[in-house]
């Protein structure tokens, strides 16, 4: 069951006595939770029949008690259970999910990580409960999802925007849809976002990025990539060594995979992103397949350095000129 399905169902009156929503990602998780809390019932039947439990606190003969009581004024009563991954005893509910009440909405929020599917906890759960499982998003879907969230804001939003946020932000979704929520906020009267609203709502420079530390690498312009990282040098909130790395080697890595591919091949190992194409195909052609391979285990290299692998405490930016003088000279 996917979080879209649960939130419509809900928004039909059509509900389940049990849900049991856990993983990874935060996002669809805490979207559930907040819609329950503040939409299933109305404010009059909240205020007798929303009961609220955290894991850390919660005592399972407590949350029992809660379950098995029946509404007052309202056809049904709603029990969160927030944070259950950190409730002692969590295993102690299962009788109650073998036969949950039907005026009963329980909602838990297991979040982080997932139940292991070995238990019987697990299977009672899967068996009885609405079952929702929030994993994280892949790298090559985030950009189409930010698009997508966009959209559904009543926005537009260029592809290099899209690049910014991604390589800023990375995967998650939390923080892009606060960003996202920034800019709708603040732009009344546009609806494209581009990199200027990026650099003034959310404080991503439009010119001293990953992204375009990145296509000063593939350009072979060794100034314009010093320049960049003595910005991040200088702004300790832009870039730190530990985010542009990793984000570097992926792009090479895929540089790396790409020789010998076919040109549709290609275009999807880059997501179909032309922009990331063309900067995938500039690479090939300014570095060859020694020169990538060689950027490859630099990375790997200063990527030890910079946790203290080898190196007796170099500053990070310092590493950084150093490799990038090793692979663009």
């Amino acid at each position: 069951m996917s979080a879209e399905k649960i939130l419509s169902g809900w928004k039909k009156n059509n509900f389940k006595p049990l849900y049991w929503l856990e993983g990874e990602e935060d996002y669809y998780i805490d979207l559930l939770i907040q819609y329950a809390e503040h939409h299933i019932l109305s404010p009059a039947e909240a205020e007798f029949n929303l009961t609220i439990f955290y894991g850390k606190d919660a005592e399972w003969a407590s949350v029992t008690n809660a379950l098995k009581r029946y509404p007052m004024f309202a056809d049904r009563q709603l029990v969160l259970l927030k944070e259950a991954q950190h409730m002692k005893d969590l295993e102690k509910l299962e009788p109650y999910f073998k036969s949950p009440l039907e005026s009963t909405i329980f909602i838990i929020a297991y979040k982080g990580k997932t139940l292991d599917k070995r238990t019987h906890l697990y299977k009672t759960i899967k068996d009885k409960a609405e079952y929702f499982a929030s994993s994280k998003l892949r790298d090559e879907n985030v950009s189409k999802w930010i698009e997508d969230y966009v959209k559904s804001r009543g926005f537009s939003i260029k592809p290099k925007s899209v690049a910014l946020l991604h390589e800023h932000i990375g995967n998650d979704l939390s923080r892009i849809v606060n960003e996202i929520e920034k800019l709708a906020v603040n732009l009344t009267t546009k609806k494209e976002i581009d990199e200027d609203d990026i650099e003034k709502y959310i404080g991503i420079s439009k010119e001293y990025n990953v992204f375009e530390l990145q296509a000063a690498i593939v350009k072979k312009d060794l100034a314009s990539a010093i320049k960049i990282i003595n910005y991040f040098e200088h702004n300790p909130k832009a870039v730190a060594i530990q985010m542009a790395l990793p984000a570097i080697y992926a792009h090479f890595s895929k540089v790396y995979a790409a020789y010998g591919m076919s040109e549709q091949a290609i275009k999807s190992l880059f997501y179909n992103n032309p922009i990331a194409v063309k900067q995938g195909k500039d690479t090939m052609k300014n570095y060859g397949y020694e020169g990538v391979e060689k950027i490859l285990l630099l990375l790997h290299h200063y990527n030890l350095k910079s946790i203290g692998i080898g190196d007796s405490g170099t500053p990070g930016y310092t590493l950084m000129k150093e490799m990038l003088v090793k692979m663009i000279i």
